[in-house]
């Protein structure tokens, strides 16, 4: 029972922090400890690596939907917040 609790606070932690970990985002930098606290549960977490593997591909369809003019950021940020509001549903 306290592995499981113990793995869904783990999950729900990752889960917002995988976006700033694929995007780099100079802004919202993840400390040296939380990018090493993350990297180790991803390479643990099924579910969790499934959910970067989903950014990863977004961030790849995005950047090829392009077509030459910039994305629109607002777009973007619609889509992560969609993204995070589903990670949330499934680690609640």
């Amino acid at each position: 029972m306290t592995g499981t609790l113990r793995q869904m606070l783990t999950c729900h932690w990752s889960a917002r922090r995988i976006q700033r970990y694929l995007d780099a985002d100079p802004v919202a930098r993840l400390t040296p400890g939380e990018i090493s606290r993350l990297e180790g549960h991803l390479a643990t977490c099924e579910k969790c690596t499934q959910v970067a593997t989903e950014h990863r591909a977004l961030h790849r369809a995005l950047s090829l939907w392009s077509g030459g003019t910039g994305v629109d950021p607002e777009s973007v940020d619609r889509v992560r917040d969609f993204l995070s509001t589903i990670n949330d549903e499934d680690t609640a």
